[in-house]
């Protein structure tokens, strides 16, 4: 692991600093390093990773100290476990990999921090807590964990606790399983903190956390006859204010919004968003760059924001017709889809996420580019996540594509990005404009000027 501080620069104007860098520098990845999810938790002081390899990583935010004031804490590992092992059902002949798909941070009740990690068919809800005293003087048993002899204790000590090194533990609370036939692409925690939904390709459902055997089918768009199946489930949230509302969005573009007060199952939906397609765009890879890879309600629980191939979309919930903002991520791989249909680059899934006050939204490219865009102002930055701009202090310069004629000094022509290189997670803290970025199978944290 590395690290170094950020620069100087201003986070209302776009500005931003490096200021760490977690992972190998090999130029070989084993793909079980590939980091799948990053998550910031409510607080943003633990910062969480999941791989291919069904590892969490969470970072800790070290606290500022006098002799190091500009350091505005960094994050340093603070725990490591195996969430996730590969495993093979038998029934169907199918392998379930360990990669992680989704993590999510339960708000904290005490001094034990929570979180659920999936993988494709398995829902964990694990456990972190601090250990920094032991008990010592048993009765029963030595120092060394032997029994004694019950017939020599003569007299009865009362064992007491004693300081040692802090040990931070991860230990498996609930495992919710056999619920999804199909691979789990979702889940969130709802806004009452007790239940939390996981979406697959064809069904919703929702889980309370103390109940492991059971929960409530509350989605299921699968037909009677699998060859009428004309669209899938890629990704659903819960409101964060209405424990009774929550969105899923399609492959084929659209967003239902439901309401659990309706009904028990929510086939029927509240509200249907879609934007009517312009026919003079129409193409054969419409349909594939239409479908929506990410959903996330904004912290106010006023707009949602929406990731297609090429362009994010914020919505209003009040207006179902059209998207109040479209902001086009990167339009001139318009003309390269026939090359990204071929090497399957065009069915990459892109997340994207809100800064805390929903001012602004940020999204990944390709050849490690992530695009960030200003609600207020409607300026955009495409910047570079690279170990080249990460010495200390470092300003990102704005990155520039060039589509056609000539190329200017700092310009990249489309034709030399490199498609193996792409940011599809990223991660805003909640309260500050600090920024995570997984580039592979290195973890980037950017940050605004120092004060």
């Amino acid at each position: 692991k590395e690290g170094a501080r950020g620069g100087v620069g201003g986070g209302n104007d776009f500005q931003w600093c490096f200021s760490q860098v977690k992972g190998a520098i090999d130029e070989d990845v084993a793909e079980a390093d590939i980091i799948s999810t990053v998550e910031f938790n409510y607080s943003g002081e633990l910062l969480a990773t999941g791989d291919k390899g069904g590892r969490v990583v969470i970072f800790q935010r070290e606290q500022e100290s006098k002799n190091r004031p500009h350091s505005r804490g960094e994050y340093n590992v603070y725990s490591t476990f195996q969430s996730h092992e590969p495993e093979f059902d038998y029934l169907k002949s199918l392998e379930i990999e360990e990669k992680i798909n989704k993590i999510r941070w339960l708000p904290q009740q005490n001094a034990a921090h929570f979180l659920l990690s999936t993988n494709d068919k398995t829902i964990k809800l694990w456990k972190i807590s601090e250990r920094d005293k032991r008990a010592e003087g048993y009765n029963l048993k030595d120092e060394d964990g032997r029994l004694r002899d019950p017939f020599r204790i003569t007299s009865l000590r009362v064992p007491v606790l004693m300081p040692m090194d802090l040990m931070v533990e991860a230990s498996p609370r609930r495992i919710f399983a056999n619920a999804h036939t199909y691979h789990i692409n979702s889940i969130s925690v709802n806004s009452d903190h007790e239940t939390y939904l996981s979406a697959d390709d064809l069904r919703i459902n929702l889980w309370h956390l103390e109940i492991t055997d059971r929960s409530f089918n509350i989605v299921d768009i699968k037909p009677a006859n699998m060859e009428e199946l004309t669209e899938v489930i890629t990704a659903a949230e819960c409101h964060p204010h209405q424990c009774n509302v929550f969105v899923y969005s399609s492959s084929k573009g659209t967003i239902r919004l439901c309401d659990m007060r309706a009904a028990a199952l929510c086939d029927r939906h509240t509200k249907f968003f879609e934007e009517p397609e312009d026919p003079s765009s129409r193409s054969f890879f419409s349909e594939i760059i239409s479908s929506i890879s990410d959903v996330k309600f904004s912290h106010s629980g006023r707009y949602m924001m929406t990731r297609d191939y090429l362009s994010v979309k914020v919505w209003d919930l009040n207006m179902e017709n059209r998207p109040v903002e479209t902001y086009q991520v990167h339009e001139y791989l318009r003309s390269k889809l026939c090359s990204l249909y071929e090497n399957d680059c065009i069915f990459d899934k892109f997340e994207c996420c809100w800064n805390g006050s929903d001012g602004a939204i940020m999204t990944g490219s390709y050849n490690n580019f992530f695009r960030m865009f200003d609600r207020n102002s409607r300026r955009d930055i495409t910047l570079e996540a690279s170990r080249e701009s990460s010495k200390p202090r470092a300003m990102l310069k704005p990155r520039k594509v060039c589509t056609g004629g000539k190329r200017k000094k700092d310009e990249i022509s489309v034709d030399s990005l490199d498609f193996n290189k792409k940011i599809l997670h990223t991660a805003w803290h909640p309260k500050e404009n600090v920024i995570a970025v997984a580039a592979t199978n290195n973890l980037y944290i950017f940050q605004d000027k120092i004060n």
